[in-house]
């Protein structure tokens, strides 16, 4: 497999200048750095896919391509594609409102930065104790969902249909022929 080192060094670029993009405040950087993963995705696809060949048409003689990475560029292009107008309608939403398109911080935002190293390690702490119980509802009282059986309940007459086949099945296993 002969693969163009020109192509990988832009795909690497892409992905960096993509992920850089995205960690900014700006909803437009933002857009910008997901485009550039998309377009990054679809050069990794290109270079997965390996040396081209003909189609991969029934009875084709020699080297035919994969189709697989060519459907899933096209799936790519299209995901990129339904996110990056998602992203244009927040971003023209936030411009209405607010005339600008930075995210701003709230109030557990601000709580979290605030917090003392004290309170991290309590955090900490408390995130390493280990419990037997592997769910919150360890008791019969305290469980969301109670399995009712009829034996609980003597007043409700059991009226659903049987199948009659299974009933002289279900006889016939328990009665061995002697």
């Amino acid at each position: 497999m002969d693969v163009s080192l020109t192509l990988i060094i832009i795909m690497a670029v892409l992905f960096a200048a993509g992920v850089y993009a995205m960690l900014e405040r700006s909803l437009t950087r933002v857009l910008i750095g997901f485009l550039l993963l998309g377009n990054a995705t679809n050069l990794l696809l290109l270079v997965v896919m390996g040396v081209p060949g003909k189609a991969p048409f029934y009875g084709e003689e020699g080297p035919v391509s994969d189709p697989l990475p060519q459907a899933l560029t096209l799936t790519a292009i299209v995901i990129t594609f339904a996110v990056s107008a998602f992203l244009l309608a927040l971003i023209y939403r936030s411009w209405q409102l607010g005339q600008a398109d930075t995210v701003e911080d709230d109030e557990v935002d601000i709580a979290l930065r605030e917090r003392s190293d004290a309170e991290e390690e309590l955090f900490d702490d408390e995130s390493d104790a280990s419990d037997d119980a592997t769910t919150d509802f360890v008791g019969i009282v305290t469980a969301p969902i109670r399995v009712l059986h009829a034996r609980d309940y003597p007043s409700i007459q059991d009226d659903a249909p049987v199948d009659t086949a299974d009933q002289s099945r279900a006889s016939d296993e328990r009665e061995p022929n002697a």
